[in-house]
């Protein structure tokens, strides 16, 4: 015998369909909203933000710039951090004028690389890590005010330091005596600062197998010999306990056209395992 529906149930259920339907409906336009808004504010450049706080170690506060990749307002995700240290007699404006945030925003609409910050910090000092408290500010006040102050994924995988001769400097610093806090390290034109140089080997030695850093370091083949010689050195010592690192010795001098040449090289680098 066929079996007949209450009326209830038949009245109820195109009404029921047609809710699902319409969820569904709504469901698919909101991803489709949310794809359009997304390619549409990925034509548009990142956004360069300045920043001057109180510092307990820098009687200047902490300078700095920061990089916020396309799309950063209209999302709600968090991202990755590179931090990037200027050159000696220059400011946290050299990252920029080289063109790592054109490059960085580049990359990131084509899909090349993942959206990442950027914070580029102003270190005023030509003097040694001991004389200098730029790397106790980094440390204990910029890198908490960064994660707590913007969306960012604030683990070790997720955060990377690069630097500039001077800056490269501070890098290969904060690698060695901050592995828990960096998984990669960038130095461009690299001097070992003359005072870490006797302990590279040793805080290289305490560094558990798992915790060591991706390094990368390249110089121009025309750089300062001392430099140079400085960078030699401490790549000689990466292959020495077979430290996996990239190494590169390009053509070019100790100059901003050199460091600008690379940019987008070195950001591939730092971003590929974002």
């Amino acid at each position: 015998m066929p079996t007949t529906l209450p009326a209830a149930e038949l009245s109820a259920a195109p009404t029921a369909t047609l809710a699902v339907d319409l969820a569904k409906a709504t469901e698919t336009q909101a991803a489709l909203s949310t794809q359009l808004s997304k390619a549409a504010c990925l034509d548009e450049d990142g956004q360069i933000h300045i920043h001057q706080v109180d510092s307990s170690y820098l009687d200047y506060g902490l300078e700095f710039r920061v990089y916020t990749p396309p799309c950063y307002t209209q999302s709600a995700q968090a991202y990755p951090v590179l931090y990037l240290v200027h050159g000696q007699t220059y400011n946290d404006d050299q990252w920029d004028r080289l063109g790592a945030d054109e490059a960085a925003s580049s990359l990131i609409a084509a899909g090349e690389v993942a959206p990442f910050i950027i914070v580029m910090p102003y270190d005023r000092s030509s003097n040694q890590p001991s004389q200098d408290k730029f790397g106790e500010a980094v440390i204990e006040e910029l890198l908490p005010w960064v994660d707590a102050h913007y969306r960012t994924l604030a683990e070790r995988h997720y955060r990377a330091v690069g630097g500039l001769s001077r800056g490269a400097s501070w890098a290969i610093h904060f690698g060695l005596t901050q592995p828990q806090l960096f998984s990669a390290v960038g130095g461009h034109s690299p001097p070992v600062f003359q005072e870490d140089a006797p302990q590279v080997r040793g805080w290289l030695d305490e560094i558990p197998a798992n915790q060591l850093p991706r390094f990368w370091l390249d110089i121009g083949e025309r750089d300062q010999r001392a430099i140079l010689n400085s960078a030699i050195w401490f790549e000689d010592i990466l292959t020495q306990r077979s430290i996996p690192h990239e190494w590169y010795l390009f053509a070019g001098d100790h100059s901003e056209a050199y460091w600008s040449s690379h940019v987008e090289l070195y950001l591939r680098w730092y971003a590929k395992d974002w």
